[in-house]
């Protein structure tokens, strides 16, 4: 693992599940263009890659600063990441770019064939848990010997992970997203890590999600998963098999990697729900009493086809009607609907209206309307959750306290990070202030014991990682 202080040279991991979706190509292209500083033109202007959105890419701007994280902190460079991941679809991931219409083809023509030379893992599928629009295209699945339990589903995903880090030299965290289509919400409930991974090796007939399987298996390597999905994939015993400490009890078959790693979601908030969360703490602020947001969203994507089912738009509504939760507003009216408008493709356009109680109780009104690309609001999101776990695994934050400063990437923030204060600007503050808590935790390493010589010491086998973890934490009392 590499040090604090060659933190743009450390190579991290970012492992996608469906990768093959307009969020996983548009990752990939946006990955190429930084890395090659590659030009295009758009109807406007010559446009240069940026990492625009990215908010551990960007350095602060202005007098008071804000905006970005880079070179505030040691964040690892995305430039140097190794990309990867499965996909249930057998699509290069070029053509499937070029097919999902997000980008424009100036750029598109650039990365396309180095693109379609990317390995794309097969997937874990189960047609149960996702809609019927799903399953025709689902032909790049594991199978065979791999597929025949729910065990062997997760030795394959753990064996993916595995040559996946060793192929592309990652020296930095790995960290697993879900991109993949919103599943229908399990019904299985397991109170502990040993009844999960009992009944995945007894191969019980249980209602095992993909999704839970993929969590499994990079937990046991010592890798973060992150939720981006609605689907009800955390769990507490999932969230126990997080702990290193637990991990570091297993034994034959489930033999686990005891590298701290965190388990992040719930669904990114990406448009329309991030400034929902902004907008009604900026309407509270004002000493105003929300009772009416009504929202509609309508757009053409994979994702939401796949939401045409009846069982997996119950996992999306799940997330969306609750993101006030916290507030405890019990007289807000929250109306969401959701519309498949196959011409509109990624550009969602969404229309928000806010209706709140003034001075004497006389009306406020605010109206809003956003159109942008799915996948360009939303992928910026990907980026940082890695960079996040990244950065937190080398400081060696609580699970807690790396779920609650990532709460602004989901909807629902669950896990560590459940109940916190729904309000945008304020989990900001939270990752602001987690982050200023760890560098000081950090600054305190600084002297005859450095953090660079604790991780060269246990690299040169000069001491175990046990007796690191008892330095570091000995120096940071």
């Amino acid at each position: 693992m590499s040090s604090s202080n060659d933190a743009s040279a450390r190579k991290l991991g970012i492992l996608t599940i469906g990768i093959g979706g307009n969020n996983g190509v548009t990752l990939v292209a946006g990955y190429l263009a930084n890395k090659h500083s590659l030009q295009w033109e758009t109807q406007k202007e010559l446009m240069t890659a940026n990492w625009y959105g990215c908010i551990t890419q960007i350095p602060p701007r202005g007098q008071h600063g804000g905006v970005g994280f880079k070179g505030r902190y040691p964040l690892a460079n995305v430039d140097n990441a190794a990309l990867g991941g499965w996909d249930v679809r057998p699509t290069k991931l070029g053509q499937a770019l070029y097919e999902s219409r997000v980008l424009e083809y100036d750029l598109v023509r650039q990365v396309r064939d180095e693109m379609d030379q990317m390995e794309i893992m097969p997937g874990v599928f189960d047609p149960t848990f996702v809609g019927d629009t799903q399953h025709a295209t689902a032909t790049h699945v594991v199978s065979g010997d791999d597929a025949a339990t729910w065990r062997s589903k997760v030795h394959r995903i753990r064996s993916d992970i595995r040559t996946f880090k060793k192929d592309n030299d990652v020296d930095g965290h790995t960290t697993v997203i879900w991109s993949a289509s919103v599943e229908r919400p399990s019904e299985a409930e397991y109170g502990s890590a040993d009844e999960l991974l009992e009944a995945i090796s007894s191969n019980k007939d249980d209602d095992i999600s993909p999704s839970v399987l993929y969590a499994v298996a990079s937990a046991l390597e010592g890798c973060s998963f992150v939720n981006g999905g609605s689907q009800n994939t955390l769990s507490p015993a999932l969230s126990e098999l997080y702990e290193a400490e637990y991990r570091s009890s297993l034994s034959g078959e489930w033999m686990s990697s005891t590298e701290r790693a965190y388990l992040l979601g719930t669904d990114f908030k990406a448009g329309q729900t991030k400034f929902k969360t902004a907008a009604i703490e900026y309407i509270r602020a004002l000493g105003l009493k929300p009772i009416v947001c009504a929202s509609s969203n309508h757009l053409g994507n994979n994702d939401m086809l796949n939401l045409t089912s009846k069982a997996t738009v119950k996992a999306k509504m799940r997330v969306k009607s609750n993101i006030f939760g916290p507030w405890d507003e019990d007289e807000l009216d929250h109306q969401v609907r959701v519309m498949y408008t196959p011409w509109i493709g990624d550009e969602k356009r969404d229309v928000v209206e806010y209706t709140s109680h003034g001075f004497l109780g006389s009306p406020h009104t605010m109206l809003t309307y956003t159109r942008c690309m799915d996948s360009i609001l939303c992928v910026p999101l990907m980026i940082d959750a890695a960079v996040w776990c990244d950065y937190f695994c080398m400081r060696k934050a609580s699970t807690k306290d790396a779920a609650r400063a990532t709460a602004y990437l989901f909807k629902v923030p669950e896990g560590g990070a459940m109940g916190v204060d729904p309000g945008f600007h304020h989990q900001m503050r939270v990752l602001e202030d987690t982050l200023t808590s760890l560098e000081g935790a950090g600054d305190a390493l600084d002297g005859a014991l450095t953090l660079d010589i604790v991780c060269e010491s246990v690299a040169e086998g000069i001491i175990t990682q046990e007796q690191a973890d008892a330095l570091m934490a000995k120096a940071t009392r």
